[in-house]
């Protein structure tokens, strides 16, 4: 009938996948709790912000934004108009699809995002590198892209490219 619960319970795959998601939570929480502390930016607002200032014209398609964070469309809607009502970010129609939109940082949005980046790579610093040498830091990031991709493939797709004018 197969290896019983006490034989079960204490499989190392348990322990594995139970020290990825601890860790994972325990950065979210140390991070996100300093950043709000140190700039008044929540971790979910400055990853917003983060990634719209990394892609192409400082701007993505929603559909791509969502495809490249952990937020439902009807969560990421939410805090981009919250964002929008801080006037850090703006919504851009799409020309080509009328019935799509992009989310675009503005002026502001791109001011509190350098604010807020020496802050969390400090953070960052002490949080997390301090513990890992060079070589860890190269082996992690190989680990979890390969992770990532495997259990999120959009976050990894490129996004659209912006059409000119």
């Amino acid at each position: 009938m197969g290896e019983r619960a006490p034989d079960r319970i204490d499989d190392d795959r348990l322990t594995l996948v139970g020290l990825l998601l601890e860790s994972a939570a325990g950065l979210r929480r140390e991070l996100g709790r300093r950043l709000e502390d140190e700039c008044g930016l929540s971790l979910q607002w400055f990853e917003l912000l983060l990634r719209l200032g990394r892609s192409p014209g400082r701007q993505l398609r929603m559909s791509d934004l969502a495809d490249q964070t952990s937020l439902t469309p009807s969560g990421l809607t939410r805090a981009i108009d919250r964002l929008v009502e801080a006037r850090l970010v703006e919504r851009v129609a799409c020309p080509e699809d009328r019935r799509g939109a992009y989310a675009a940082l503005t002026p502001a949005g791109l001011d509190q995002l350098d604010a807020a980046v020496g802050l969390h790579l400090r953070h960052v610093d002490e949080t997390l590198l301090g513990v890992l040498t060079p070589e860890d830091q190269i082996t992690l990031e190989t680990l979890l892209r390969k992770i990532r991709d495997h259990v999120h493939p959009g976050a990894a797709r490129a996004p659209e490219p912006i059409p000119p004018g």
